[in-house]
């Protein structure tokens, strides 16, 4: 087992605090948006060996894939590490945005790469060749868009701002009843994918928003506030529109999301584990100063109504609490061991190993107990556990406890690997 070190990433819709106060540290002073654990080669976590050190996760795997990865891992995935942890804290919303699937990723990949764009140009579309489903589960009240409502639902929300816009007397943009028209189209899946190519793609678009935020400057409603909210950080952008034909979501901490490939979605506040396989591909449509590929969007999305994806937790015979999206990369184990009344053993709760896993402990220390040895994982630290270090136990630190002030209602972890 392996401490690690990790990256943070600090695009500017990143929170300046939530990170570092989750895990106990000195805030940089800059936005921190990510922190990424993982082998991802772009960002991959280091790995504090024991002489002192230092080797990327990456290079570690693939000096010896059969130890680290385990022979099952490395039949259906190759020699490489087939998810990705982050800590994801977002204080503006990010890019409306839509993963690709698995065959459109590698087929993207190759045209870019055939085409000579460099694999760090800021136009690039298609960072690796892999798909990237994820799942996002919330430490703090989380805020998203997430897949499109029903069209008839959508219509309805357009004919009210016509209907507002003409009360305050101004002109109502003709994109808003073109929009209508597209929504009414007896087609679920035409009526989603006209109002929406029409919105990211009308030159008369950044003058409907503008029209529409106007209106709504005091209007009430979840609606009216993603609007005004969307329209504060990227004015005129088609993204402030298309949110309307998009499901707002609001977690509470501990529930969870999954997002499969076509799924439109923005995540717009809050702290969350994200979850994901190990990739970087993102194609954005708007509230972004990114790169745009609005066809490649087009091609992606999936034009359908979706209920919220909520992921319930499931409790194993031996006390586990896991996440299990409908992915074959990653599940997500919840690790919350709380101080007994009889001894400190009450609370130690067997790690969830299919393969490689990932650990991140965020409030509260933790030992992983495993045949080879412990490891001490203080709050804010990671690790990672190869495929061959099993069985490993979870347990308390000595020292946290209710007679310490150390976390003294126990301690907090989240813990990656494949699904069983």
């Amino acid at each position: 087992m392996y401490l690690l070190e990790n990256t943070l990433r600090p695009y500017a819709w990143g929170s300046e605090t939530a990170i570092a106060e989750l895990l106990g540290r000195v805030p940089t002073g800059g936005p921190e948006a990510e922190l990424w654990i993982g082998a991802h080669p772009d960002s991959p976590s280091r790995v504090l060996l024991e002489d002192g050190t230092q080797e990327d996760l990456d290079h570690l795997i693939a000096a010896d894939p059969e130890r680290a990865l385990g022979a099952a891992t490395r039949e259906h995935f190759g020699d490489r590490l087939p998810f990705l942890l982050k800590v994801l804290a977002a204080a503006a919303p990010l890019s409306l945005q839509v993963h690709p699937s698995s065959e459109q990723a590698t087929a993207g990949f190759e045209a870019e790469n055939a085409a000579g764009v460099p694999a760090d140009a800021p136009h690039r579309s298609y960072r690796d060749g892999f798909h990237k489903p994820e799942m996002l589960l919330a430490l703090t009240p989380f805020e998203a868009l997430c897949g499109f409502r029903p069209a008839s639902e959508a219509a309805g929300v357009f004919e009210h701002l016509v209907s507002v816009i003409e009360d305050t007397g101004a002109n109502v943009p003709a994109l808003l009843a073109d929009v209508v028209s597209d929504l009414r189209h007896p087609d679920q899946g035409e009526a989603l994918r006209g109002a929406f190519t029409r919105l990211l793609t009308d030159d008369g678009t950044p003058q409907a928003v503008e029209a529409v935020t106007a209106a709504l400057a005091e209007a009430p409603g979840k609606d009216a506030a993603t609007v005004r909210d969307l329209a504060a950080h990227y004015p005129n952008d088609p993204g402030v529109l298309v949110s309307l034909l998009l499901n707002r979501v609001s977690l509470k901490p501990g529930q969870a999301i999954y997002l499969p490939a076509g799924n439109v979605h923005a995540y717009l506040s809050g702290l969350g584990i994200e979850v994901m396989a190990a990739s970087d591909n993102v194609l954005r449509g708007g509230l972004t100063p990114k790169h745009i590929d609005v066809p490649e969007l087009l091609r992606t999305v999936r034009f359908e109504t979706v209920k919220v994806p909520a992921v319930e937790v499931r409790h194993t015979p031996l006390g586990q609490e896991v996440y299990c999206p409908p992915f074959e990369e990653f599940a997500l184990q919840r690790l919350d061991l709380r101080t007994g009344s009889d001894s400190m053993a009450s609370s130690d709760v067997p790690l969830a190993q299919n393969g490689p896993v990932l650990v991140l402990a965020v409030s509260g220390s933790i030992v992983l107990d495993s045949p080879r040895g412990d490891l001490l994982l203080p709050r804010g630290s990671s690790a990672f556990v190869p495929a061959n270090e099993a069985p490993v136990m979870v347990k308390l630190a000595s020292g946290t406890g209710p007679d310490t002030d150390n976390d003294d209602d126990g301690a907090l972890a989240f813990a990656v690997t494949l699904p069983g």
